[in-house]
């Protein structure tokens, strides 16, 4: 199996063509052919693919399996490899955007003056032409709107039929073109109805309704836009003693950067000189500024505020935390919700259902009525019909969810999460990291003598440790000078021992006092009331006499009682999972607010707990650290801590960047809207065409009206996923 990971490539794809969810669906098809591909998605919104598949699989045929149904790969990029999105992805969406806003204009110039020659003798009582001249008129200033500006349209169409993978352009193509070759064989045939004028109309309301579309689909990746113009272009270098303005491009690992007040920081990095307050809200989405000091580590892109810093630069391109997220919310983008698949199962036989059905009515109608209304039917239910509300239903509101998500510091990895997070019943705690800060803490001391006298003596031992609980008393003590230590013994599991201006000096637990021969009877309740509320105990001896106890503990996150509370007052069963003592974990979790509590696990049997609470129901697991990773998979629902690693956050279906629980709230409370939303669009998708194809069977719908109400319901279901924005979370 670990072969079959090795040799698996994903790769994201440009797709330059596609106008309809119906196209999306023929360039999946095409490429789900191609031997060796596991998995391949294609999001009309973004227009891109992602692709999962072994090595055997190659660029040119990723290229041709695009090609087959009519549309050209622009840009094919290994997702591991994929740097920061470009500049001019965004310039696209404009250029498309404007293109057809161009288009729009261009058709409604000639479409007015086509429509007051149509209705001026029955509105205005006015004949400007001969019957024969104004069809003349009408099929010269109809030509470009359909073979112009509608070539697009037309071209797609017509390769739809050529390489049998329909789309919406076939459904358009046939009805524009048989309703303008009506004008032409009206002059042979004078008993065929002239429909080239509305041939015309059709189009129009066709371009209207997709400019109006990329306008609303332009909206919903906003925040992701957002993202990309977050980075910095230009980064002050210092190299052989001189400062360098350098493209952000020409940062190499190890560089040192100056960043000044009020500047963005360039890449990631660890600062070795100064002090600031940094603004990451476009990565964590809290508004506070977080102070950053030497050695603290710096993100790319967020805001230096009023301090001078020198840091290294440990991350740069593809590998930076920014494009890393572009990444994962990108991905998000191209993944799919289960309800989707039926959806999908639908706009796949579609088009060529509703070509049979076209065909039939025009046979039904001819038989009872004649072929010249039996023609403006059969062109109504081409025009009408609509794939593309029902294949944008998911994919619009999946876009606006993960750009609101990683505005707010959710990445929504994977787009089943949303469908499977209502279901959920239970939520699982990892404790470290995740709970608490994961950062030990001196919480008390207690000395029959001076306590400076302790901490001088215990932080001057403990400064030669790497231990986290040497780092929290280091931190208390405060000291400017410590006092050399001589005889300096790390004793594995039980503590430290050395000896300081003549007298040995022990810190360690209780276990290491008695191999020692050490009496703690006269601290014995205050080391079980320090154990009782979860300390970490450490028992300092001088000269083999007790003189104090220091209880040091991992504090609870400020926000993780409030959001354990809010997601308990939902009815979700909250529960920690650690592998501290009994006595411990409980203390913790009295002070997180949590009841339930699975003690002394060991790393390797988290997912099997997961596993076993699965039994009675959908689980989410929350937690940051490799050992986690497991369980993050195992679970219907992994949610990653964003602060945690880097494998932990390749595990989760949900990352939260801050590192909050309140993020945990956040997510559920976007998942439901989202999903809301889904179905909301999926309703009316499903709705218009129920209503919509019988009505223009039964020849209620003129064609024009039959184009009106097709546009309507794409941007219909565009715009109800917008609405997704006004939700809080």
């Amino acid at each position: 199996m670990r072969d079959d990971v090795n040799n698996m490539k994903k790769y994201h794809v440009s797709i330059e063509g596609m106008h309809c969810a119906a196209c999306a669906a023929n360039s999946e098809k095409s490429l789900k052919k191609i031997p060796g591909v596991t998995l391949a998605n294609v999001n009309i919104m973004s227009k891109k693919g992602y692709i999962e598949c072994n090595n055997s699989v190659t660029i040119d045929q990723i290229k041709e399996a695009i090609a087959k149904p009519g549309f050209r790969a622009t840009n094919i990029e290994e997702s591991d490899q994929t740097s920061k999105p470009k500049e001019h992805k965004h310039n696209e969406e404009k250029n498309e955007i404007d293109s057809w806003k161009k288009k729009m204009i261009y058709t409604w110039l000639l479409t007015i003056p086509i429509a007051f020659l149509m209705y001026s003798e029955r509105l205005f009582g006015l004949k400007l032409f001969q019957e024969a001249t104004m069809t003349i008129v009408i099929l010269v200033l109809a030509f470009p709107i359909i073979f112009i500006w509608g070539f697009e349209t037309i071209r797609s169409g017509i390769k739809g039929f050529t390489s049998f993978y329909f789309n919406m352009d076939s459904l358009i193509m046939l009805g524009t073109v048989i309703a303008y070759l009506t004008g032409i064989i009206n002059f042979i045939l004078p008993t065929i109805s002239n429909y080239s004028g509305i041939s015309s109309m059709i189009m129009a309301f066709f371009i209207t309704g997709k400019y109006i579309e990329s306008r609303a689909r332009g909206r919903a990746s906003e925040e992701i836009k957002k993202l990309l113009e977050f980075g910095a272009k230009k980064a002050r270098v210092i190299r052989n003693n001189r400062e360098l303005e350098l493209d952000i491009s020409e940062i190499r690992i190890g560089d040192i950067l100056l960043v000044k007040p009020g500047e963005k920081i360039p890449t990631d990095g660890i600062i070795i000189k100064g002090s600031s307050s940094v603004n990451e809200s476009m990565i964590t989405g809290e508004s506070m500024p977080v102070d950053k000091n030497k050695g603290d580590s710096v993100i790319g892109s967020t805001l230096n505020q009023d301090g001078i810093l020198y840091f290294k630069a440990t991350k740069i391109g593809k590998d930076t935390f920014l494009a890393h997220i572009i990444k994962l919310v990108e991905e998000a983008q191209g993944s799919k919700v289960p309800i989707q698949e039926m959806a999908d199962k639908i706009t796949n036989v579609f088009v060529p259902t509703i070509l049979i059905i076209s065909v039939l009515t025009f046979i039904n109608w001819t038989i009872f009525t004649n072929a010249s209304q039996a023609l403006g039917i059969a062109i109504s239910v081409l025009v009408i019909a609509c794939p593309c509300a029902l294949g944008l239903a998911t994919p619009t509101a999946l876009m606006v969810s993960s750009g609101m998500g990683a505005k707010k510091g959710i990445l929504i990895r994977k787009g089943e999460a949303i469908q499977t997070m209502r279901e959920i019943k239970t939520i699982v705690f990892d404790k470290t990291g995740t709970i608490t800060k994961g950062k030990p803490e001196v919480r008390e001391i207690f000395s029959k003598i001076n306590s400076s006298y302790l901490l001088e003596r215990t932080a001057s031992l403990e400064k030669l440790s790497e231990h986290p609980i040497a780092h929290a008393i280091l931190q208390k003590a405060e000291l400017k000078k410590y006092l050399p230590v001589k005889n300096f013994k790390i004793l594995r599991g039980l503590g430290l021992e050395g000896t300081i201006r003549n007298k040995e000096i022990i810190v360690g637990n209780t276990q290491l006092m008695a191999n020692k021969r050490i009496s703690f009877k006269d601290y014995q309740r205050k080391i079980e009331e320090f154990e009782e509320k979860g300390y970490t105990v450490m028992i300092i001896a001088e000269s083999k006499k007790i003189i104090g106890v220091i209880g040091v503990a991992d504090a609870i996150k400020e926000d993780s009682m409030k959001a354990l509370v809010s997601l308990q007052n939902q009815g979700y069963r909250t529960i920690m999972l650690t592998g501290d003592n009994k006595i411990t974990a409980k203390a913790i979790a009295k002070q997180a607010g949590i009841s339930e509590v699975i003690s002394n696990v060991l790393p390797q049997e988290k997912e099997e707990q997961i596993r076993r609470l699965q039994k009675t129901g959908m689980v989410a697991f929350v937690g940051d650290g490799i050992n986690d990773a497991p369980a993050l998979k195992q679970a219907n629902v992994g949610i990653a801590m964003g602060t945690g690693t880097d494998i932990a956050i390749e595990s989760g279906d949900i990352v939260l960047t801050n590192g909050s629980l309140t993020g945990v709230v956040s997510a559920i409370t976007l998942s439901k809207a989202t999903f809301r939303k889904i179905k909301q669009n999926l309703f009316w998708a499903f709705a218009y065409n129920t209503i919509a194809i019988p009505l223009a069977i039964a020849g209620v719908l003129n064609p024009v009206i039959a184009e009106i109400a097709m546009a309507l319901s794409s941007i219909t279901v565009v715009t109800n996923a917008n609405l997704l924005r006004n939700k809080k979370i």
